[in-house]
């Protein structure tokens, strides 16, 4: 393929933009700011690199001659996919890319929740010298929801503190790092094993709302549960009651059904929760990983190669 018009409503820096100029010299590159700037160039576009939250149907519509997007994030839940399929309109995202610093701040946050607890943190305000009762992860169960790149990465960096690691995936299938995989429908089975509950689960149809009460009543009531997935796979009422009820020890949570969470939500107050603002994903190194994919990946569009890289199928919606 030939001479192409690659709109990004994506905003880049001007390095980036440089970069991409120097290596595609033949190719034309219109950079905006978001997506009202790049509406204008939306009817010459052949690709469109965007951050997947700023397209609709109306988007699809101008853009007459658009045959990929790459979206720069792993999340797709929002692009506007019976439009997309209708135009057959490939459409390649990012994932991947936030595994390392995704599994670090699981780590790092089990951590901070097992090695400092309120009681020291109230004594050290006073002055005072005490004696409190800290705990250890290394050698106990994790259970992670969704065994993809993160699920992976989180079990790799638990298997440095002799963890046992659970998967739970769509198949079932083995994958590195697991000590066992198990299909969804052995969830309620596998819970009660787990001292660590982590969810890195995309937003779909079949994951919204997948975890209900019943689920926290068979976690261990000392159980720790982490979302660094999607925010709507439970409902923020259900993780409430389930640490007040004392049916679980405790919460992070770094995404909400709604966001930004709101100032007076008591997930904010309540002392078992940990909030964080959607940030398990951040790294100086995230827009670097995602243009590699997307420069592979318009290499292969160029040259009409099939191997692209995260290739959404855009019948399931991930």
């Amino acid at each position: 393929m030939g001479y192409l018009v690659i709109l990004f409503s994506a905003k880049l820096s001007e390095k980036h933009q440089h970069t991409l100029r120097l290596k595609y010299p033949q190719q034309e590159f219109v950079f905006c700011e978001d997506i009202v700037e790049a509406e204008k160039f939306l009817e010459q576009a052949t690709v469109l690199v965007t951050y997947g939250e700023d397209i609709n149907e109306e988007t699809i519509e101008k853009a007459a001659r658009l045959k990929w997007i790459m979206v720069l994030s792993a999340g797709v839940e929002r692009l506007p996919f019976p439009a997309i399929e209708a135009r057959d309109i490939l459409v390649t995202n990012a994932k991947g890319i936030h595994k390392i610093q995704m599994a670090e701040y699981t780590i790092s946050m089990l951590l901070q929740v097992y090695r400092s607890e309120r009681e020291l943190i109230e004594n050290e305000k006073q002055a005072k010298w005490a004696k409190v009762s800290l705990q250890e992860i290394t050698g106990k169960t994790m259970l992670v929801l969704g065994t993809g790149a993160i699920g992976q990465e989180v079990a790799r960096l638990a298997k440095a503190f002799r963890m046992k690691t659970i998967g739970i995936s769509r198949s079932g299938c083995h994958v590195d790092f697991f000590d066992e995989v198990y299909q969804l429908n052995s969830l309620n089975e596998k819970l009660p094993e787990a001292d660590f509950v982590v969810s890195v689960l995309p937003s779909t149809k079949e994951t919204k709302y997948l975890l209900n009460e019943g689920h926290f009543t068979r976690m261990k009531d000392s159980a720790v549960f982490v979302n660094i997935g999607r925010g709507d796979i439970v409902a923020s009422d259900t993780i409430l009651n389930a640490v007040r009820e004392k049916e679980i020890a405790h919460a992070i949570l770094d995404v909400f059904e709604q966001e930004p969470l709101p100032a007076e939500h008591p997930l904010w107050k309540e002392p078992n929760i940990t909030v964080t603002p959607h940030i398990s994903g951040k790294s100086p190194e995230y827009l670097p990983r995602a243009l590699a994919i997307f420069e592979e990946n318009l290499d292969n569009f160029k040259s009409k190669a099939s191997n692209y890289r995260n290739i959404i199928n855009t019948t399931r919606g991930y």
